[in-house]
């Protein structure tokens, strides 16, 4: 015969499943509740009740030894912590976070002994908001930090500002009140046992609002302050050994190092000295600094732009590369170098030593090593004397860079003024003074207000130094032929505006055309960009470097070639695209509505559509030259342009 369950099975299941989810009390005390809504018999509920107070207890229980399992897990890792020591500050931040969370209190911390003060300092801090209570220091038997520390007891505090235990002062209970603590508990640092043992430190956990503290609370916060003062111990012993070493090694790494110091300079000085009188240049400077340092060596002119490098890791960029931030570097070596030159020695800067290669206060450039962010005194020294004969060199290099430059410039002012007088006897003077005119150049032009003018054309030969270029002063402006490279002569012209104004420290307008190659076309070239340094002027971008290409209709009216074709292309092109693989009127369309002076209702006509098709074509229009395509000014090249299209025929 079977026995139906009896009322009392789900309730006591329902128990069941809730303590083994870790359900909160208020959830197991529900059971009750829902068994006598349930209307089962008074002794069925009265198990229920029961079974409900046992579930209740055993939930207490497993949290207690959840706690204890969470306490003893943190004292694991604290003492992990101690034998891995390697950050004092670390650990002891570790323990206050770790007293913080277990005893779950707003705040805790740590405070040590200033011996030359004869107070207290907060060391560590965690959950503090108040840079009051964060700089607070206490005297001795002050407070209940002062008194932890006098009597080596732990004391806790329900409520501090009302407790009578402690010596208050205006200044702790300032800080107290800002931090808004109420509930306080402290115990000692300890180093030994018994009355003998030493108060290095108090460690404190504390409340916003009136707590009462268990022992087992105390007794974990006592743990904690044992780890710490463990660690601040090691700490102590660690330097002490660290000291000890120091200054057992230090009488034998001196001579160590002054006996290599010598060896190294008299070779050092052997070297270099060899390599002046050999006539060596700029590079075999560069390679001999790297072979005396194990480094890579890179010298850079006064700019910042390389002259050369010696080693893989030198960073080496060329004039003109602004878009991988070239520009950049040069200007950021260049800051260093001035920080080198007002300090008289190396200085260290984004991984690497830089320093000055002077001529008096001139920075002629700076000599840079990689690969050496150890450099020692002896070495710097070395590295720093290198700098010396390095500067020889660039002047060298300069006076000699000056000399051709002024008979290369006599060539190119009889090549602009007489290209068609001897166009060969030119050549040929030009390849005598190792410059090819029938080599394809950028020419530039360029000029600069009255606060520049006189440094310009120095500064010119400065800008073409290394790189086989010359120059010329040529009717109130500077003439600068560069051999082609990849750079355009708009791109040439924007490099050259912005390094000739910084070496000259006032704005430089600079006009590119070309390439040209040829007395002629270089004469021709000059012309045009004479034309559009004008229109620079006039446009009011003094200061900027452009050719006529940048121009747009002015580059096609003071152009030499005239591209027409360009110029449509540059103005319509996604427009006539636009046309041809969709067969649409946007041309058309636009050609319409400047026709009828921008009124829709007059273009709709023209056109024979809806108003709001050439709304829609007009947007279109916009989405594809941008939002300023009925601007004066590109409205102005848009309708020049579309006059040209027209007359093209195409």
């Amino acid at each position: 015969m079977s026995h139906k369950p009896t009322s009392l099975t789900p309730h006591l299941r329902r128990l069941l499943e809730l303590l083994a989810a870790g359900a909160p009390a208020e959830e197991l005390s529900a059971v009750a509740v829902e068994a006598q809504r349930s209307g089962i018999a008074a002794q069925d509920l009265a198990e229920v009740e029961q079974a409900t107070e046992a579930a209740l207890r055993v939930q207490s229980t497993l949290r207690q030894h959840r706690r204890r399992e969470a306490e003893l897990t943190a004292l694991f890792d604290t003492a992990g912590d101690l034998a891995a020591l390697r950050d004092l500050d670390a650990v002891l931040r570790s323990i206050v976070r770790r007293a913080r969370m277990l005893l779950g209190t707003d705040t805790a911390y740590l405070t040590l002994p200033d011996e030359e003060a004869r107070d207290t300092y907060m060391r560590v801090t965690d959950g503090s908001v108040s840079e009051l209570f964060q700089n607070l220091r206490l005297q001795l038997g002050e407070g209940l930090g002062g008194l932890v520390a006098q009597t080596a007891r732990p004391y806790a505090s329900p409520d501090y500002r009302t407790d009578d235990r402690f010596v208050h002062t205006g200044s702790i209970d300032a800080g107290v009140l800002d931090e808004g603590l109420v509930a306080i508990l402290g115990v000692p640092l300890l180093l030994g046992s018994g009355s003998g043992g030493q108060v290095i430190g108090a460690l404190f956990a504390a409340d916003r609002t009136p707590r009462t503290f268990s022992p087992d609370e105390v007794a974990l916060l006592c743990s904690l302050a044992d780890h710490a003062a463990i660690a601040i111990d090691t700490a102590k012993a660690m330097a002490d050994a660290r000291i000890a070493l120091a200054e057992l090694a230090e009488a034998n790494a001196v001579i160590r190092e002054n006996a290599a110091a010598m060896q190294r300079a008299e070779e050092a000085h052997d070297r270099l000295t060899d390599l002046v009188l050999r006539g060596g240049d700029v590079t075999d400077v560069a390679a001999a600094v790297a072979a005396l340092l194990k480094g890579d060596v890179a010298v850079h002119d006064g700019s910042g732009w390389p002259l050369t490098a010696v080693g893989e890791h030198t960073g080496a960029f060329t004039r003109g590369t602004e878009d991988s931030g070239g520009a950049a570097e040069a200007a950021a070596l260049v800051e260093a170098a001035k920080s080198s030159r007002a300090a008289a020695h190396a200085v260290f800067r984004d991984g690497r030593w830089v320093c000055a290669v002077l001529a008096g206060q001139e920075l002629l450039g700076c000599l840079v090593l990689h690969g050496r962010p150890d450099l020692d005194s002896p070495d710097r020294r070395l590295f720093e004397r290198s700098s010396v004969v390095t500067s020889l060199l660039l002047l060298l290099r300069r006076s000699v860079a000056e000399t051709e430059n002024r008979v290369r410039g006599d060539l190119i002012n009889d090549v602009l003024t007489a290209p068609e007088r001897d166009p060969v006897g030119l050549v040929a003077r030009g390849r005598r003074l190792g410059f090819d005119l029938d080599r394809p150049h950028i020419l530039l032009v360029a000029q600069s207000g009255d606060a520049g003018r006189e440094r310009l054309a120095d500064a010119a030969v400065q800008y073409l130094f290394g790189c086989g270029g010359a120059s010329a002063e040529h009717e109130g402006a500077v003439v600068l032929l560069l051999p082609c490279d990849g750079t355009g002569p708009g791109e040439a012209a924007h490099i050259a505006a912005t390094q000739l104004g910084q070496l000259v420290g006032a704005p430089i307008t600079v006009a590119g055309t070309g390439p040209a190659a040829g007395p002629r076309a270089i004469a021709d070239a000059h012309a045009e960009g004479v034309r559009c340094l004008r229109a620079l002027h006039v446009l009011g971008r003094d200061g900027h470097g452009a050719s006529v290409t940048d121009l747009g209709f002015l580059g096609v009216l003071l152009g030499d070639r005239h591209d027409v074709d360009g110029f449509v292309t540059a103005a319509l092109g996604p427009l006539l695209e636009y046309d041809a693989q969709r067969g649409t009127q946007l041309v058309r369309t636009l050609r319409a509505y400047f026709d009828c002076g921008g009124s829709l209702t007059r273009t709709k006509e023209e056109l024979h559509v809806h108003v709001n098709t050439v709304v829609q074509r007009l947007d279109r229009i916009q989405a594809l030259l941008g939002p300023v395509w009925n601007t004066p000014e590109q409205a102005l090249e848009l309708q020049l342009a579309l006059r040209l299209h027209l007359l093209s025929g195409t």
